[in-house]
C-alpha cells in the first residue's frame, strides 16, 4: 500500500512573503477520495486568499527558470535577502550574547532565536506570585518597557528550570541593531529592580 502523504507548505516566513501576507499550500497523495472531498470542502469553507497572496503563491511553486525575463533579478534578489538574513541572524545572536545573564545559540535553522536567561530569585518569586512563569513576567516587562514582542519559552516545553523566550531576525538590520541595544537596557534594568543573587543559571 503506498504511503499516505499529506503536503502542507507555509510561505509567511519564506522570501517572497512576511507575516502580513501568510498564505497556506495543502495537497494530498494517496488519501482516501472521499477524505479528500471532505478536507477539501472544510478548505473552502474558508476564505479565499487576497489577490496577493495567490500571486506569491504561485511563485513559491513556480518560480521564473533560466531565461525567464525576470530570472536574473529574482536570483540576485534572493542572493540578497539570503545574505542579508545571515547578517540579521549574527547581529541578533552576538547582540544578546553580549548581554551579561543572557546566552544563545546560533540560528541557522529557522528564523528564530531562544535565548536563555539568569534571574534573580527576587524575579522568580515575584513570577510565583503572580502565577506566572519567570519568562512571562520578564516577556511582559519587555514589551512594556521596550514595545519588543518576543513569546515565553515556557509555552515550548523547555527543559526544567531553564527561563528564556523566542524571538525573530525578522526585521530589517538597523531595527535588529536598535532592538538588542533595547534588550540590553531592559535586562539590566530588569535585573536591578529585582537584584539579587542570580539563581537561574545559564
Amino acid at each position: 500500500m503506498a504511503d499516505l502523504l499529506f503536503l502542507c507548505t507555509i510561505i509567511e516566513l519564506l522570501l517572497i512573503s512576511h507575516l502580513p501576507h501568510c498564505r497556506y499550500f495543502h495537497s494530498q497523495h494517496h488519501i482516501d477520495p472521499y477524505v479528500q472531498s471532505q478536507i477539501y470542502k472544510l478548505a473552502s469553507s474558508g476564505l479565499c486568499s487576497g489577490v496577493a497572496g495567490q500571486i506569491m503563491m504561485s511563485l513559491m511553486v513556480k518560480p521564473p527558470k533560466p531565461g525567464d525575463a525576470s530570472y536574473d533579478t529574482f536570483m540576485k534578489e534572493e542572493g540578497d535577502i539570503h545574505e542579508s538574513l545571515k547578517r540579521r541572524a549574527k547581529i541578533l545572536v552576538e547582540g544578546l550574547n553580549s548581554i551579561d545573564g543572557i546566552e544563545c545559540n546560533e540560528s541557522e535553522g529557522a528564523m528564530y532565536a531562544f535565548p536563555r536567561l539568569a534571574l534573580p530569585q527576587k524575579a522568580l518569586d515575584a513570577a510565583a506570585a503572580n502565577n506566572q512563569s519567570p519568562d512571562t513576567l520578564y516577556s511582559l516587562s519587555l514589551l512594556e518597557e521596550t514595545g519588543i514582542c518576543v513569546v515565553p519559552a515556557s509555552g515550548f516545553g523547555q527543559e526544567k528550570g531553564r527561563i528564556g523566550f523566542r524571538t525573530t531576525f525578522l526585521p530589517e538590520e538597523d531595527v535588529i541593531v536598535k532592538a538588542v541595544s533595547e534588550f540590553k537596557r531592559h535586562h539590566e534594568m530588569f535585573c536591578a529592580k529585582y537584584a539579587d543573587d542570580i539563581v537561574s543559571k545559564l
